[in-house]
């Protein structure tokens, strides 16, 4: 006699035959079920078997949906279409949170993506930065639980059950990144959001045995992330992959209510389950629209962006978000040049635009680094240091030439491509 199939506690899935499996809990936590989306009709399901695996859903009981830590569709209610559906993400988000009317379009977009983020391999993070009481909470509470199955963090007392709670729900991230005040808790924080916006790079922790042995384990932490912080990371790739709302710079809209009522959670589960029929309608056929690739964006800013492109089917809207990460990357790029590496390139850059030479005496970039921002160090500026930072930072390699230390300059093409990423004059505009 055949075994019988080991229940698997399910809480998403797709099977051999094309069919999506998503967890669904009623509005009361008190029961869930499976929902089965195959060849366009709906059905749900207190197990199923597909793939020679039974599968059953993660029981209401469960302690983060229990309390409203992650959040959940009730049903797969069908909608109009993706404009209209989107028009009614953007005009919930304006009722509630006072944001700029371009990241309004942002947010709303973004909500569409967490809800097929698995069709792609790299996304982008949403960010709310601004000081207390400038709406970053409202902003994570309201655009956070329509996102798809939302974990709210917020108040963690470690970071560990994060991991966990990632793993097993593989959902969206909802984060403020000042419940965390210990450095440890940051940097574990700073894990997460550093593997979590490409596939393929798990986060590994050892995990105790009952045979008192350490296990590594790999946890999945690859998925959209909405996190309010007051500042900024300093790790420049980091910061690279936000799309980021500067809260309360402007007098808050007098139209937003200072406190939410059960009408938002009310919208927001209506909102939550024809946002899973969108993914079940939608996901097998989303992929990366390679019309959305702007050529006047960097590789890395197309990169990140162009998932959330990829979903809208509005041109006007599209361009609207590229002219917005347009002039973050201006700013970057700015905030670049006047960095100690910025201001050495600036100078060799300067040095190579002179002088036919192939080789830069490293005491003469030193020499005229001094001329043009001395003043601006209180710490002796000599060759040796700025062999240091050319070598560290820049990643340009010095040799010993006749007992001088010379950078190879005679290379333009890897010197323009610094300069145009801190955002100093190339070699071809001297």
């Amino acid at each position: 006699m055949e075994a019988e199939a080991m229940a698997i506690p399910t809480v998403s899935a797709q099977s051999s035959d094309g069919s999506l499996v998503e967890l669904l809990c009623d509005a009361g936590l008190k029961r869930t079920c499976l929902a089965r989306s195959l060849d366009g009709s709906v059905s749900t399901h207190d197990e199923l078997d597909i793939d020679d695996m039974r599968l059953v859903p993660v029981p209401a009981k469960n302690n983060l949906i229990r309390h409203g830590v992650v959040l959940l569709p009730e049903s797969a209610t069908p909608f109009e279409s993706v404009p209209s559906l989107l028009s009614d993400i953007e005009a919930y988000i304006a009722r509630y949170v006072d944001l700029t009317e371009d990241f309004v379009a942002i947010a709303s977009a973004y909500v569409l993506l967490s809800w097929v983020y698995d069709a792609f391999n790299e996304l982008p993070y949403l960010r709310f930065r601004g000081d207390y009481g400038s709406g970053k909470t409202r902003a994570l509470l309201v655009i956070g639980g329509i996102t798809y199955k939302p974990l709210f963090a917020s108040g963690a007392s470690t970071i560990s059950p994060i991991f966990h709670a990632l793993d097993l729900f593989r959902g969206t991230l909802v984060i403020d990144e000042s419940d965390f005040r210990m450095s440890d808790e940051r940097a574990e924080l700073t894990k997460i959001l550093n593997n979590g916006n490409a596939r393929g790079f798990p986060v590994l922790r050892s995990q105790a045995t009952p045979q008192r042995t350490f296990d590594p384990r790999a946890f999945h932490v690859f998925g959209p992330k909405i996190i309010a912080m007051r500042h900024t990371f300093d790790d420049p790739a980091l910061e690279s992959r936000f799309l980021t709302e500067d809260m309360g710079r402007r007098a808050l809209n007098p139209r937003i209510p200072l406190n939410l009522h059960d009408r938002q959670r009310d919208e927001a589960r209506e909102l939550r389950n024809k946002l899973l029929s969108y993914r079940f309608a939608t996901l097998q056929t989303t992929k990366i629209d390679e019309r959305c690739y702007d050529p006047a964006l960097s590789p890395r800013t197309n990169q990140i962006i162009v998932p959330l492109l990829s979903v809208i089917e509005n041109d006007i809207v599209r361009r609207s978000i590229q002219k917005r990460m347009a002039g973050s990357e201006r700013v970057q790029k700015s905030e670049r040049s006047a960095t100690t590496e910025g201001q050495v390139l600036d100078v060799v850059m300067s040095l190579v635009a002179e002088r036919p030479e192939p080789f830069l005496p490293v005491g003469d970039i030193a020499n005229a680094f001094v001329k043009r921002y001395g003043t601006e160090y209180e710490r002796p500026i000599t060759p040796r240091y700025i062999g240091h930072l050319l070598r560290t930072r820049l990643r340009l390699q010095t040799y010993k030439r006749h007992g001088t230390f010379v950078l190879m300059a005679g290379n333009h093409a890897h010197l323009n491509v610094l300069a145009e990423r801190y955002g100093v004059k190339t070699a071809n505009h001297m």
